[in-house]
């Protein structure tokens, strides 16, 4: 009998160049796991319609099992000359069982069964990466709980605009990563639909029970089009444009702390852990780990150009140029997974230098728009309070003093004054969602109870 699945229809062998260039058992060897989870629960479906007897599918579920376990062990030999992971745990189980293995793909086509190992894989891979992004999560809210009365500048442009806790800079991030989870949670509705079922794209005679694969799999619903489902990769194309906006996140804030870890800025101290040295200069504590996380977010996002790319164009139903999904998929995730897998301890061990940033409050006029908000409030129209607070600043860039240091005499209204300094600029908050301590507090406390 042929090596091949399909071999019966050909009276001559596969060149040895096109294995290498069709094989994709390089990749693909990695949903192993999965194919066999589908494979089971196949096999205990095609029993109960009667397909199979039931001691045939015990026996396929056991010997799957052993695949699984030889597999594990390191003990299969992987050939191009069987094309995929699913072509081995076939090849594999009947090597076991004879003509009962052979019974397996009953109502099934490599179409289908490779999109539901897919989906199966990428279930995992959101819930993973879902318990990681809330655990870098969880690094940012300690980090705010433990510069909770600290005062940072706050930035636009990458120049000083007002002053914020760093509690609240903190949780900024959080927010972002929660966004990341919301995305992956709705992007797992449409990845947990079945597939199995729909055979290679018009269905099957057969009489198969898909509820009864998508009950034991753990999916949501079944897959309503037996033509779409074979083409259908827009759950891939999702979850890796998830993936991007993390890595972007990610790529934003490692910017910013290479940005912090300078020494014009000097805000953060780094620990030694996740930076390098120079080989030639010995003074130097490079932020490698920062500037990696970076610059991977090009892979991620290639990862989607490319996914996009190779669907932009495919007919109904399947074409094989979908096998190239999984280089791009696995890679996107392998990525994203490495920089949260180093994210979240490095936050934890990242302290502010406290003494230099409060050193430098002073600087920037960071006191500014708290002074027009003050005239403001006092019944000056808004252009003309941001009028006259620019003619102050203007003033103190020649005198060379903050705005505190400007005699009465410059103020339309002395009174106003009392509203500088960055820690009564900080007092004077009052908005939902700003950085007002008891705001600060109350998003805090809130974040605590959601992520413990």
């Amino acid at each position: 009998m042929s090596q091949k699945t399909w071999g019966g229809r050909f009276t001559g062998a596969t060149d040895k160049q096109v294995e290498l260039f069709t094989e994709s058992i390089s990749f693909d060897r990695r949903l192993y796991r999965h194919d066999i989870i589908g494979s089971q629960a196949h096999a205990r479906m095609l029993a109960e319609v009667g397909l199979l007897t039931a001691a045939e599918a015990e026996q396929i579920v056991r010997a799957l099992d052993e695949i699984r376990d030889t597999i594990e062990a390191g003990q299969m030999e992987f050939s191009v000359s069987l094309e995929d992971i699913h072509t081995h745990i076939e090849r594999a189980l009947i090597a076991k069982l004879g003509d009962v293995g052979r019974k397996l793909h009953t109502a099934r086509s490599r179409n289908d069964q490779v999109v539901t190992d897919l989906k199966l894989w990428t279930r995992d891979a959101i819930d993973e990466l879902d318990a990681r992004l809330a655990d870098l999560q969880r690094a940012f809210v300690e980090s705010a709980e433990r510069e909770r009365g600290v005062i940072i500048p706050g930035y636009t442009h990458l120049q000083r605009a007002q002053p914020v806790l760093a509690a609240h800079y903190f949780l900024a991030y959080v927010e972002k990563f929660q966004r990341d989870r919301d995305r992956l949670a709705d992007a797992r509705k449409r990845v947990n639909v079945l597939p199995l079922g729909a055979a290679a794209l018009a269905g099957t005679s057969l009489p198969i029970d898909r509820e009864s694969v998508r009950a034991q799999l753990g999916f949501d619903s079944v897959a309503r089009n037996s033509l779409d489902v074979s083409s259908d990769r827009d759950f891939a194309l999702e979850f890796v444009f998830a993936l991007s906006l993390i890595a972007t996140h990610l790529s934003g804030w490692a910017e910013e702390w290479v940005i912090w870890s300078t020494t014009e800025f000097n805000f953060l101290d780094l620990p030694d852990g996740f930076c390098t040295g120079s080989s030639i200069m010995p003074h130097k504590k490079n932020p490698d780990v920062l500037e990696l996380t970076r610059g991977k977010t090009g892979r991620v996002i290639g990862a989607l150009q490319q996914l996009f790319i190779l669907v932009k164009g495919l007919p109904l139903a399947y074409n094989r140029d979908l096998q190239e999904d999984k280089t791009a998929l696995f890679e996107a995730f392998d990525t994203v997974q490495g920089c949260l897998a180093v994210a979240a301890p490095l936050v934890r061990q990242t302290k502010l230098r406290r003494d230099v940033i409060e050193s430098r409050l002073d600087a920037g006029f960071l006191d500014a728009t708290t002074l027009m908000e003050a005239l403001i409030a006092r019944g000056t129209p808004m252009r003309s309070a941001h009028e006259i607070v620019g003619n102050l600043v203007r003033e103190c860039e020649q005198r060379k003093c903050r705005l505190a240091d400007l005699p009465d005499s410059s103020y339309p209204d002395a009174s106003v004054k009392a509203a500088l300094g960055v820690g009564n600029a900080l007092a004077a908050f009052k908005s939902y969602g700003s950085t007002a301590p008891a705001e600060v507090d109350r998003q805090l406390r809130e974040w605590q109870t959601q992520l413990s």
